[in-house]
């Protein structure tokens, strides 16, 4: 099968939207066809040809999508997506991978807010930082990421997980304020910091912290009770990331529960 490269020709004045631009949806499609579709640059639509030089490339099995550039102007990269590989070898702008229900998405550079939120499936790796509310609900929903996984190489800025109900989030560096707020299920790894008002208003879920030591809160209590099987089986999904998770499996945390301010059972898990 024959995968896309579009690369980087012409940078736009303004925000370019490219949500229909997905493997599967341009699988089977041939360069010159894709130069024609349409695109939002602002308020107005401009031929792809405009911005991109298309050409094919060969792919093993499944459809493959490839930008070439730096696209922190452009949103929506992945919106929805259901299959297949998309990459971004460069910076890729807001909304990235929102919705996304399966394949795998790899961005070399930074992403911008709203990263993977409201995703239920497939795999998000971004190589440097992202932005606010990563792994969070959208503006209007009340549901953030519902499954997958995002991984950061880098930091993660405020709100990461807001109201998060299942999936996945690791973050290698550190992460901003209210990480984990209102947060209903799922886990979040942190490798280094972690801004204040962590899992403000959080009801379920796990949140493990690498080395961070946040402030005590009244309203999270520690607990002795046996996890060393939850914790056995979680360290080891987790380590399997690579890089600074690799040693959680021969770690033993203690463990807070919280937040009882809405009566919450999630649980901060970090290392003494």
């Amino acid at each position: 099968m024959s995968g896309l490269t579009l690369r980087l020709a012409n940078a736009p004045a303004l925000r370019v939207d490219l949500r229909q631009l997905t493997p599967t949806a341009l699988a089977g499609m041939a360069p010159h066809a894709v130069a024609r579709l349409p695109l939002w640059h602002g308020n107005e639509r401009i031929a792809l040809g405009e911005l991109f030089n298309v050409q094919a490339h060969d792919a093993d099995g499944e459809p493959s999508l490839t930008f070439e550039g730096d696209l922190g102007r452009f949103d929506r990269i992945g919106w929805k997506m259901s299959g297949g590989t998309l990459r971004v070898n460069g910076n890729a702008g807001d909304y990235l991978g929102c919705g996304m229900q399966g394949g795998t998405l790899r961005v070399s550079g930074s992403a911008g807010d709203f990263t993977a939120a409201a995703m239920a499936g497939g795999h998000i790796t971004v190589g440097c930082n992202t932005g606010d509310f990563a792994a969070a609900a959208l503006p209007g929903d009340m549901d953030g990421m519902r499954g997958g996984t995002l991984a950061v190489g880098g930091n993660a800025g405020d709100r990461l997980g807001d109201r998060m109900r299942r999936g996945t989030v690791l973050v290698a560096g550190s992460a901003g304020d209210f990480t984990g707020s209102r947060m209903v299920a799922g886990t979040i790894a942190i490798a280094a910091a972690a801004g204040a008002h962590l899992a403000y208003g959080m009801r379920r879920g796990t949140i493990v912290l690498l080395s961070a030591r946040p402030q005590a809160r009244a309203t999270f209590v520690r607990t002795n009770g046996n996890f060393d099987v939850f914790w056995t089986l979680l360290a080891r999904s987790l380590a399997r990331a690579g890089g600074p998770f690799t040693a959680l499996p021969a770690l033993r945390p203690r463990r807070l529960v919280g937040d009882l301010a809405v009566d919450g059972k999630g649980e901060l898990l970090m290392f003494d």
